[in-house]
C-alpha cells in the first residue's frame, strides 16, 4: 500500500503552505545557511527592487530589507504571509499573496530569487517553463534570476523510500517518498516527531528537474547561466554536489 494512503493529506503546494505554516520556523531553525544566502544574494541584487517567490516567513526577505534593498516577497500560504508580517521587520517587505509563476514584478526588478526547492512546487514542465518567461519578460536589463535546489536522486521507479531528516533541535524527522519517473515528481510526506506532542505530516509533490533542464529552461527564456555553485559559500559544483545554487542573468 502506498505511503500516501497510510498518511493521508493534500500533496499540492498550497496545502503544504497552510498546513506547515504555524510549525515552518520551529521545524528548520539553524538548518538552512541564512547568513550566506543573504550575503550572496545582496552581490547580486543590483540596484532594483528585488523579489523573493515563496517567500515564506521571511527567513531571507527580512534580512534582505534590513540592508536597505527593496524586497518584495510572494506567497501562496495566507498563512506563512501572516507570520511574516508579524516579525519584526515584516512590515517593510511589500507582501502579495498569489501563484508566484504567474506574478507581476515591481517595475526595474534586479533580482528575483527562490530557495529551498520551491521551483520544485510548480506541478509540472510546462509550469516551470511559464515561471522563467515570466520572471525574464519582466526582468531589468542586467537583472538576475537565482534558483537553490537539490540535485534529484529519486529513489527507482515503483520503490517507495524511508530516510531520517535532520530537523531542529528536539524534533524527529522522517521523509517518506514514492516517486513516478515519468512526470519527474516526488511525493513527498515529511514526519514530525516532538516529544510529548503528536505526530504532524507534511505532505508535498515536488516536480523535480536537473540542473541541465533548469538551464534550458532559462535559455528558452532568453536567460544565460552567470554561475552555479554547490552552496551559499560558492563552492565548486561537481558531481559530488547534493545541491545547487544557479544564477541566470538577463542581458
Amino acid at each position: 500500500m502506498p505511503f500516501d494512503h497510510l498518511l493521508p493529506g493534500d500533496h499540492d503546494a498550497a496545502s503544504y503552505g497552510i498546513r506547515i505554516a504555524d510549525d515552518y520556523d520551529a521545524i528548520y531553525d539553524g538548518l538552512f545557511d541564512t547568513e550566506g544566502a543573504v550575503a550572496r544574494l545582496a552581490e547580486l541584487a543590483g540596484d532594483g527592487p528585488i523579489t523573493e517567490l515563496g517567500v515564506g516567513t521571511g527567513r531571507v526577505a527580512i534580512p534582505l530589507s534590513e540592508r536597505g534593498f527593496e524586497v518584495h516577497g510572494i506567497d501562496g500560504s495566507a498563512g506563512m504571509l501572516e507570520l511574516l508580517a508579524a516579525k519584526p521587520g515584516g512590515d517593510r517587505i511589500h507582501l502579495k499573496c498569489c501563484d508566484f509563476a504567474d506574478v507581476r514584478l515591481a517595475e526595474d526588478c534586479s533580482l528575483v530569487f527562490l530557495l529551498v526547492n520551491t521551483i520544485y512546487a510548480l506541478a509540472n514542465q510546462e509550469a516551470q517553463i511559464h515561471c522563467f518567461s515570466n520572471i525574464a519578460s519582466q526582468l531589468a536589463p542586467g537583472g538576475r534570476f537565482v534558483v537553490e535546489a537539490w540535485v534529484p536522486d529519486p529513489p527507482r521507479a515503483g520503490e517507495q523510500r524511508v530516510r531520517p531528516r535532520r530537523l531542529a533541535a528536539g524534533l524527529t524527522g522522517l521523509v517518506i517518498e514514492e516517486h513516478d519517473p515519468v512526470a519527474q515528481t516526488l511525493a513527498t510526506t515529511q514526519v514530525v516527531l516532538a516529544d510529548g506532542a503528536k505526530v504532524k505530516t507534511f505532505p508535498v509533490v515536488h516536480r523535480y528537474a536537473w540542473p541541465s533542464e533548469l538551464d534550458l529552461m532559462a535559455r528558452l527564456a532568453g536567460l544565460s547561466l552567470e554561475h552555479r555553485w554547490s552552496d551559499w559559500q560558492r563552492r565548486p559544483f561537481d558531481t559530488r554536489s547534493s545541491d545547487h545554487v544557479s544564477v541566470w542573468r538577463k542581458e
